[in-house]
């Protein structure tokens, strides 16, 4: 096996034509790993520390990446994470080529203990239940001696979607479908409504302002979050995801007005809802933002997609839907002779 380890910005443009190849082939891809989220976030959230570290076969093709980023915690102690980690990325992961998986486990600890990269404490974050990281990894880093902390982070309520929208209904508890129905009913009943999916570039600028307003309306922690650098950041993800297709972003109209908002990523037959708001004040009364995920869930079904992601985040609201919690995990880790206490991302 031959390692690479890029230290600045051009190893993602030099990776840029094997890094999604090699999420294909991965035990785990989640999509927060794919190259231009990857990218986007580092270009707008990241910080001047990058660690890539690339894992090749000795012919040459890429079999294993750690997309890592260093920083100095508050008891100056340096800490290598995820690029991604944590706030906006919902899973992470290493990609590993699943016909090299031990191969790559060693060779990216060999560089990790090597004197090329200095670190006091790893932290790897919002690993999804499906990948082997936290099992597989850590069982090899144990045995050379390596101390892993393991811990649940959060969960993803997820509801493994039916073959059409009565079944879905049928099979969720029945005062929540109940609830579904009546609000459905009150806001058509009540008020002209509308709801629609924008999933091109086609006025993506406009509809992407008007999400974030209406995400700043919802609560006073949603219009605090919003910062210039994320808001780049989200607007150039929306188009890049736009242009491949995978872009879903909903709204609701009550009598013309735009009263909810969902962004959704329709990726690997799965929908992924990755943010929202809807405007409390004046429409509130209507429950626009529950009747929309309802309209949304009911599209996934009829695209034939087999499951709805919340993503990260246990609301109320999520499991009235039938969702059903599944575990993220975060990872702790030092080697001998580093025995310290260190800060997650």
């Amino acid at each position: 096996m031959q390692t690479e380890i890029y230290t600045d910005s051009k190893g993602f443009e030099l990776l840029a034509g094997e890094w999604d190849n090699l999420l294909e082939r991965s035990v785990s891809a989640p999509f927060f790993m794919r190259y231009t989220y990857q990218c986007l976030w580092w270009k707008y959230l990241g910080n001047n520390d990058l660690l890539l570290i690339a894992i090749r076969t000795d012919d040459g093709r890429l079999v294993g990446l750690a997309p890592l980023y260093g920083k100095t915690n508050s008891l100056g102690l340096r800490e290598l994470s995820f690029v991604g980690c944590v706030d906006v990325s919902d899973y992470l992961d290493l990609l590993v080529d699943r016909d090299y998986v031990a191969d790559v486990y060693e060779a990216l600890l060999d560089a990790l203990d090597s004197e090329a990269v200095a670190w006091d404490g790893l932290y790897l974050c919002s690993l999804s239940q499906r990948s082997i990281t936290h099992s597989r990894l850590v069982e090899t880093m144990q045995a050379r001696g390596w101390h892993v902390e393991s811990s649940q982070q959060d969960v993803c309520p997820v509801i493994t979607l039916a073959n059409s929208w009565d079944d879905y209904l049928t099979g969720i508890d029945k005062k929540q479908r109940h609830e579904i129905r009546r609000k459905i009913r009150k806001i058509e009943s009540e008020a002209e409504t509308r709801w629609y999916a924008i999933d091109s570039v086609t006025g993506l600028d406009e509809a992407m302002a008007k999400f974030i307003e209406l995400h700043q309306k919802s609560t006073q922690d949603k219009e605090d979050f919003w910062s210039e650098a994320l808001i780049s950041f989200f607007t150039e993800l929306s188009k890049a995801m736009a242009e491949r297709g995978w872009l879903k972003l909903y709204f609701i109209e009550v009598d013309g007005i735009k009263a909810a908002s969902m962004l959704c990523f329709d990726y690997n037959n799965e929908f992924l809802l990755y943010n929202s708001g809807y405007d409390p004040e004046q429409f509130g009364n209507l429950s626009p933002g529950n009747v929309l995920t309802a309209y949304t869930i009911q599209h996934a079904i009829e695209l034939g997609r087999s499951r709805y992601d919340f993503l990260r985040g246990d609301e109320v609201y999520k499991f009235r839907f039938g969702a059903e919690a599944e575990p993220v995990f975060d990872l702790r880790i030092h080697r001998p002779g580093t025995d310290v206490q260190v800060e997650g991302c």
